[in-house]
């Protein structure tokens, strides 16, 4: 019995192993980024990490530290954000994630003044992993309901009526 089992175990698909090991990887680099842990980003995201995202266009990350700086900023908008991975999927290099952010908007984010008002954005994307590290990132969200939630959109009415 005991070698059938040893057989079985012997037997567990390589892939297996590395997509497991790619997910907790992610699963740690969410962790150093929602405590905005800079000091750890460099255990989990290389140093040529890329981020692409719609939802940011003009936006281009191009590094571990425009990255850092992308966090820092995002984090005096929101200081009390949290981020909740809900489902991770793992095939070769890449891991796929769902995710849940929620904070309260009590500092400037980009061209909009805090609102004091909390938000609960469901993200997702997909990070690609090299050398047991996060080199890549494809996110997207819905950007009308992030600024929704906050206030923010449908943009106050500016036009000016004459007489």
């Amino acid at each position: 019995m005991l070698i059938s089992l040893l057989g079985i175990l012997s037997c567990t698909d390589p892939s297996t192993k590395i997509a497991q090991k790619n997910k907790d990887i992610v699963i740690k680099a969410f962790e150093v980024v929602a405590h905005g842990d800079y000091d750890n980003f460099n255990t989990y995201i290389a140093d040529n990490y890329v981020r692409h995202c719609q939802a940011t266009p003009d936006l281009h990350i191009t590094s571990l530290d425009g990255f850092k700086e992308f966090i820092r900023v995002d984090r005096i908008a929101c200081p009390d954000q949290t981020l909740e991975v809900k489902k991770l999927v793992a095939e070769n290099d890449l891991v796929a994630f769902w995710a849940v952010y929620r904070g309260t908007q009590t500092g400037p984010s980009g061209p909009f003044p805090p609102s004091n008002k909390k938000v609960e954005l469901k993200f997702s994307g997909i990070h690609r992993l090299e050398g047991n590290k996060i080199v890549e990132t494809w996110v997207t969200w819905d950007n009308i309901a992030y600024l929704s939630q906050l206030g923010h959109f449908p943009p106050p009415d500016n036009t000016m009526e004459t007489e």
